[in-house]
């Protein structure tokens, strides 16, 4: 079993580009690395989105036997930046967002025919797809609130103030064993998964790193800060109703307490933070920025894009009875 706090082992290379890099961070940092130059148009592929993910994971926990001072090489970032600029790219093809008012609006009210993971889950899932579930998503929650904390020192004010105090809440009000990220690490051992930090990494999708990735790229950046407040928009205004049926589903499958305290804390702290994020963050943000709503309606739509990928690659593989990993998971072991 892995330990929590402990740096990852690297991954598994998935082509010749996540190769190249991650034999380049066995060596010792230099001032040139021989990366080859990536081809944008396959910048949401497994290869690619690996690429992306580790070197952002440099600014995390980093991975064991890697030399730290890779997080900062300026060969390395400029190898990054030629990711992230295609990563944009495709995202900005693929997204016409609706005006800022308009979607926060629509993700007031559920549709009726909702066919995501969660109501997958709970409809007709088995065991063996919740725990598919909860490794896809770990690259996510075993971080939780890191990625939206850099934009802490890029907000000013009210917003920065409330900013701030949803973090805090994420962050278990100070308390080690009710932060969201310990919570979700309780969930996957109550379901007989590992939860060492980046362990289902080589089994993740191309899908779930790239919704990784998408906050990786706005909290690194000043200049998208309004981009993240729009991702983090979207998580906190619709994750109440989905982690009710997420609470419900899990505990038809057989979790303990410990295996639906995750999802049961989303449903209420979410509905508090929805009023402080459109009303504490969002409004005081634009009242002292008004230039940055397009860029929060771009990280709003931009993360309901990558969402609603991850979430269709999940549920239409669990309808052919397929798995959505890349490989399977070890066996459940009781009392993990």
């Amino acid at each position: 079993m892995g330990i929590e706090g402990a740096a990852p082992k690297p991954p598994a290379p998935r082509g010749p580009y996540s190769a190249a890099l991650l034999r380049q961070l066995t060596e010792p940092p230099g001032p040139a690395v021989g990366l080859p130059r990536p081809p944008s148009a396959q910048i949401l592929g497994d290869d690619l989105q690996l690429a992306l993910y580790v070197c952002y994971e440099l600014h995390y926990r980093g991975f064991d036997e890697v030399d730290p001072d890779w997080e900062w090489n300026p060969a390395l970032l400029a190898f990054r930046a030629e990711l992230e600029q295609a990563f944009l790219s495709a995202l900005r093809a693929a997204t016409t967002p609706a005006p800022l008012a308009e979607q926060l609006a629509a993700l007031l009210t559920e549709p009726a025919d909702g066919s995501g993971p969660s109501h997958f889950l709970r409809k007709s899932g088995e065991r063996w797809q919740a725990r598919e579930y909860l490794a896809q998503r770990s690259l996510y929650h075993l971080k939780e609130a890191d990625p939206q904390a850099w934009a802490i020192p890029r907000l000013h004010g009210p917003a920065q103030a409330a900013f701030a105090a949803i973090e805090f809440d994420e962050y278990g009000d100070g308390h080690g064993d009710r932060a969201h990220a310990k919570l979700f690490a309780d969930m996957m051992r109550d379901f007989g998964l590992d939860p060492g930090y980046g362990r289902y990494l080589d089994l993740a999708s191309a899908e779930a790193l790239a919704v990784v990735n998408l906050m990786s790229l706005f909290g690194l950046h000043r200049g998208l800060r309004g981009a993240l407040v729009g991702q983090f928009a979207g998580v906190e205004i619709t994750s109440s109703p989905g982690s009710a049926r997420l609470a419900d589903a899990l505990e038809s499958l057989g979790a303990g307490a410990a295996g639906t305290r995750f999802y049961r804390e989303h449903v209420e702290a979410d509905a508090v933070h929805e009023q402080l994020v459109r009303r504490g963050v969002i409004a005081e943000l634009l009242r002292q920025e008004p230039g940055l709503e397009p860029d929060i309606a771009f990280g709003l739509a931009a993360s309901t894009l990558l969402e609603e990928r991850l979430a269709a690659h999940m549920v239409s593989n669990w309808s052919r009875g397929q798995s959505s990993l890349r490989g399977p998971l070890p066996a459940e072991v009781a009392g993990r």
